[in-house]
């Protein structure tokens, strides 16, 4: 980065095609924070989500961009101080256009820079916000095209919901995300029912920090850890308790911590989920470069909005093709 960098941040905000519901919270729009770098040859992006979950807001997202952005305009070397800024989604809308920068001003593709194996088409699976059982059985007899299925559970009627959205799509693969909604009393009452219906991995059932319970309970199913999992030093403290770790570029704060993470993960014997929240193609494209590497890829975000950016990634069914380099990387 030189001081001559045109560095400017904005918040968009994007209407859902549907409300997106989960255990906590129902979601009709999405703020997102984009970032543009540009050295007057050639222009960078990035895009985050900012999570009220975490504390975060928009206006305090562009906030703390601005304050790297301002270190940048300066002349200083993002990998210098990268690391002085914390995860979340203000460090990763910039860290997102500084790669996307440099892949630009070295004619060079991210992956490559980075030392990973070029992106391919994967299949993502597709979200269903909790709902009652039959309206969820019917989103997921709706979603066509769509082999694998990610439910948004979290309530007492998960037993019923799982069992109805099994008989109405008997030969779709089904992973279920808790997003901390369940005591260990209903991690008793409901596991019984999640391998009945052949669920393949139960993500995040209890809220971050009560990690440790998990080691008295029933874990004859994969479970995965999101919102207790945010960046590569929280590896250490997850063995024992996780199979899978949801890796999300908003908590990473960026590329640049989720490909430290990934690696923590692999080095603990960990599988890997590379996971989203809203957001449009821009957001989901620096992900697209780990999910080859990842057990359970959830990158639908752009089938949730009303719209999406152009150029755009290409969903084919459940299916992404790599980003084209007019949209990122």
């Amino acid at each position: 980065m030189t001081a001559m960098l045109r560095a400017e941040a904005m918040v968009e905000r994007w209407a859902l095609a549907t409300p997106f519901v989960i255990s906590r919270e129902r979601f009709d729009d999405v703020a997102v924070v984009v970032v543009t770098l540009d050295d007057g040859r050639n222009r960078g992006r990035g895009e985050s989500c900012p999570v009220g979950h975490y504390g975060e807001t928009p206006a305090g997202v562009l906030a703390q961009v601005e304050t790297m952005l301002t270190a940048l305009r300066a002349g200083s070397v993002w990998a210098d101080i990268h690391d002085y800024f914390p995860a979340g989604a203000a460090r990763n809308a910039v860290d997102c256009a500084v790669w996307d920068l440099r892949a630009r001003q070295e004619a060079t593709p991210v992956w490559a820079v980075l030392g990973l194996p070029g992106p391919k088409a994967v299949e993502s699976a597709f979200t269903i916000s909790i709902d009652t059982p039959d309206a969820m059985a019917t989103a997921a007899r709706a979603a066509t095209g769509h082999a694998m299925l990610k439910l948004k559970l979290g309530g007492a009627e998960d037993s019923a919901r799982v069992a109805a959205i099994r008989v109405a799509v008997p030969d779709k693969r089904l992973i279920a995300d808790i997003n901390e909604g369940w005591t260990p009393e209903d991690f008793a009452r409901h596991m019984p029912a999640m391998a009945a219906a052949g669920i393949e991995m139960v993500e995040q059932p209890f809220r971050a920090g009560m990690d440790a319970l998990l080691a008295d309970c029933d874990r004859s199913l994969p479970i995965g850890a999101d919102e207790s999992c945010h960046v590569a030093a929280d590896v250490a403290k997850l063995a024992g308790h996780y199979d899978v770790v949801n890796i999300k570029l908003d908590k990473t704060g960026g590329l640049t911590e989720a490909v430290r993470l990934l690696r923590a993960a692999q080095a603990a014997g960990l599988d890997a989920m590379v996971g989203c929240m809203l957001g449009t193609s821009l957001a989901m494209a620096p992900a697209m470069l780990l999910a080859s590497a990842c057990r359970f890829v959830d990158l639908d975000a752009p089938l949730l909005m009303g719209r999406d950016r152009v150029p755009a990634l290409t969903y084919r069914g459940g299916w992404i093709d790599p980003p084209a380099p007019g949209l990122w990387g």
